[in-house]
């Protein structure tokens, strides 16, 4: 990782909770809730995160883009059908 962000006191305790609650690490709840957070930006406002994006390096595999979910999604439900 190249930057570690410092959370606030209220936010490291709600972080802290929200892993206790999933039973898992801080780190795998923090990448959960981004990805999560990404998820809802692609779906109810596509292209805004994209159109300020200052690195264009990852686009293909970019949690904010719409159509890369959707992809994903087909993917996952061919392999349920399996």
């Amino acid at each position: 990782m190249a930057y570690t962000p410092e959370l606030s006191q209220i936010g490291s305790a709600t972080l802290r909770r929200l892993a206790w609650f999933r039973g898992k690490p801080m780190t795998e709840t923090l990448e959960a809730l981004m990805e999560a957070t990404a998820k809802t930006m692609a779906e109810i406002r596509p292209g805004e995160v994209c159109n300020r994006c200052r690195d264009k390096s990852m686009c293909e595999e970019c949690s904010f883009r719409r159509d890369r979910r959707q992809d994903k999604q087909k993917n996952n439900a061919k392999g349920a059908t399996l």
